[in-house]
């Protein structure tokens, strides 16, 4: 029997993103609260993440999200510095935020709990609340996601980026960007019933693209590409695009795309640069959030700048699934891959 994309694991979930980030809104309130009022009164000297695979695209959200919001400089950790090192950083005066979606991963256990002993005041956002994770962070912000059983995480990452979004707006007192968050959950369901059939006919026998965002959008591309990789065996790549002329752009052509995802903030006009010398040069672009004259527009629902990075992922993952179902696979069983990946 044929697989239908609507019969997959990864459709059914993805489609709850809108749901879910509506239940964790609910649900987080009070205890989002009291997070901001303390990092008011005792601002960090820096922010850590620690994560793997979508978890660290989420990280990556976060680190535009907070160095442009808080104005706090915040930067990937490598857990392997503790877990292979056996060693840790000084984190006095720090935060360090964990994003996982089952709190099982031993090397970023073992970081977060490396950074709260060296003095920095942990958080972690998982899916599990129960979880080793939780248990070795100073407070658990739950992502309410629910079951997640397809091995491509959906709507745990827009979960992931919604959890994110609530804890810096309310850190910094920004009632505009409170507003647009509470906004998302109907505009995750219009995202949802976006038509990127486009993208889906042009990528069917594709070997390869690049996907490109910058700013809050570098995020999504990254992620993305994973999931061109890990549900539609196709070799995918994300680049910032201030940095894909720094030599990746010798590979764009006809038979090699751009995914281009575009925020409405001071970057856009940026991207439009380059999506205008990829299609001077004969390239194809296909670009969510914007329009150029011989691109193929992906349409999403227009939101805050940083809102549009999880409405524009939620409308590629219909997509991806899409895809991956057309290519002959199944998006919820990649080859050689597990939903838990317990590094150490």
């Amino acid at each position: 029997m044929t697989l239908r994309p609507e019969a997959t694991m990864m459709f059914a979930e993805a489609a709850e993103a809108s749901e879910v980030v509506r239940r964790q809104l609910a649900s987080n309130a009070e205890l989002i609260g009291i997070l901001g009022e303390k990092l008011r009164e005792k601002p960090p000297t820096g922010v850590v993440t620690f994560a793997r695979g979508s978890s660290d695209h989420a990280a990556t959200f976060a680190k535009y999200l907070i160095e442009t919001r808080a104005k706090i400089l915040t930067t990937s950790a490598a857990p392997s510095v503790t877990s292979v090192y056996v060693t840790a950083p000084q984190y006095r005066d720090t935060l360090a935020l964990t994003i996982s979606q089952s709190g099982r991963s031993p090397d970023i256990i073992a970081a977060a709990a490396a950074a709260k002993g060296a003095g920095a005041f942990t958080i972690a956002l998982v899916n599990a609340e129960s979880s080793p994770l939780s248990d070795a962070c100073d407070v658990t912000i739950p992502l309410h996601a629910g079951a997640e059983r397809s091995v491509a995480a959906t709507k745990s990452y827009a979960a992931s980026l919604a959890a994110l979004v609530h804890l810096v707006a309310e850190w910094t007192g920004d009632f505009e960007l409170a507003d647009a968050l509470a906004d998302a959950p109907e505009l995750l369901a219009r995202a949802w019933r976006c038509d990127w059939s486009p993208l889906v006919d042009a990528l069917a026998d594709a070997t390869g693209l690049y996907v490109i965002g910058r700013g809050p959008g570098l995020g999504i591309a990254q992620e993305a590409a994973l999931k061109f990789k890990e549900t539609c065996a196709l070799h995918a790549e994300a680049f910032s695009a201030a940095e894909i002329r720094h030599g990746p752009m010798a590979l764009v052509g006809a038979d090699f795309p751009l995914l281009v995802f575009r925020q409405s903030d001071e970057t856009g006009a940026g991207v439009d640069e380059l999506v205008r010398d990829v299609l001077d040069q004969g390239g194809r672009v296909f670009i969510a959030g914007g329009e150029a004259a011989g691109a193929i527009a992906l349409p999403t629902p227009a939101a805050h700048p940083l809102i549009e990075p999880m409405i524009q992922i939620q409308a590629f993952y219909r997509a991806a699934n899409a895809l991956s179902v057309r290519r002959g696979l199944d998006p919820d069983r990649p080859p050689r891959l597990a939903k838990v990946t317990e590094t150490l």
